[in-house]
């Protein structure tokens, strides 16, 4: 089956909610589908169906395996992507959630709660953008205030109290900026989530599960085991904002995300994050219990990791992980290009051009 285009189709009414721009050739495939599924079952439309499914998978494996910095941070942001809550549904259980700071209020940005995982006692802590208008609003689309933050901590003090390990999903584009915010102290209430994490005599571990953006992230992302997850970013600052910066444009944001090196794979390089956690062909959005899964074998492979070592040897390595996080990345810039390398070898004679 084929569909066909008439004047009043547009490139839009071709692409499934939900779906992102640059899986368009996917999106007209899915339409099809669903226009044969309208149709009277035959075992010729069923096979019809088949191999249209087979198609859609084998273009989303080629698609996603060559996605684009920007691309990446797309799919991070994706409306549909899995949040904290959606992961403590499906892989932890007895989850009780904590509320307050106990200094100034509930944040929603944040959720925290005592869990089981894997019938171990554990704390949950993440950030929750919200799914739909309502709750979005209500979670401030992620954006965290400082008692979402000290929130956090109160609750990780109380997990160390109680020799629990700590188990953080960041997902975030950045601290809320605005001016209560500001009033409260966001900066303070992020730096001491800093210090006092690195220094939590219990297990902890991190893993970057959509947007890890600026300080918000940062805020929630000490840890023994950094893990991230396949189509996650991990970034200083978002592409716009880079963008707007140096090229005073936003519109330069493809560059800025190529530039930034925010994908796992770069920062997996840079040592930045210790793994990456794969997600199901075309992203953790669109499967939930197989993006659940992928993170529960590798949060149990690391939290038994980090509880083997001594109290005293696993914060040593914490520590030993953050000061050194920069090396590798230093080691780059400061090692010269190959033709600096050539220039500098050669005599002075030999390093000036030579006429024809």
């Amino acid at each position: 089956m084929v569909l066909k285009l008439d004047s009043s189709t547009t490139r839009e009414s071709l692409m499934p909610i939900g779906t992102l721009e640059f899986e368009e050739p996917i999106g007209v495939l899915l339409k099809e589908i669903e226009a044969l599924k309208l149709r009277s079952r035959t075992s010729e439309r069923q096979q019809e169906l088949d191999t249209l499914r087979q198609r859609v998978e084998t273009l989303r494996r080629e698609i996603y395996s060559a996605l684009s910095p920007w691309q990446q941070v797309l799919v991070a942001r994706h409306p549909s992507r899995p949040h904290t809550l959606d992961y403590v549904d499906e892989i932890f259980t007895d989850f009780t959630e904590l509320h307050g700071d106990r200094r100034f209020g509930d944040d929603p940005a944040i959720v925290c709660g005592l869990a089981r995982f894997d019938e171990q006692a554990v704390l949950v802590v993440g950030h929750q953008k919200g799914r739909g208008t309502p709750e979005k609003i209500h979670r401030n689309f992620g954006y965290a205030r400082p008692e979402g933050y000290r929130k956090a901590m109160r609750a990780m003090r109380l997990a160390e109290k109680f020799n629990r390990p700590v188990i953080a999903f960041v997902d975030t584009p950045a601290a809320y900026p605005g001016i209560d915010s500001e009033e409260r102290g966001v900066a303070e209430a992020i730096a001491t989530n800093l210090r006092d994490m690195a220094m939590l005599q219990v297990p902890v571990i991190v893993i970057i599960s959509g947007e890890g953006g600026s300080g918000g992230a940062l805020g929630l992302a000490i840890g023994d085991r950094i893990l991230m997850q396949e189509h996650a970013v991990y970034s200083v600052i978002p592409p716009e904002g880079c963008a707007a910066i140096l090229w005073r444009d936003a519109e330069h944001k493809i560059a800025a995300a190529e530039a930034l090196k925010i994908t796992a794979r770069d920062l997996l390089a840079l040592k930045v994050v210790d793994e990456i956690v794969p997600e199901p062909v075309g992203g953790a959005h669109t499967d939930l219990k197989a993006a659940s899964r992928l993170v529960k074998e590798a949060l149990l492979v690391n939290l038994n990791q980090a509880s083997d070592l001594s109290q005293s040897d696993r914060l040593e390595q914490r520590y030993q992980k953050f000061r050194h996080m920069g090396d590798v990345g230093l080691e780059i810039a400061q090692t010269p290009s190959p033709s600096a390398l050539d220039r500098a070898t050669k005599s002075p004679a030999e390093a000036e051009p030579q006429g024809e």
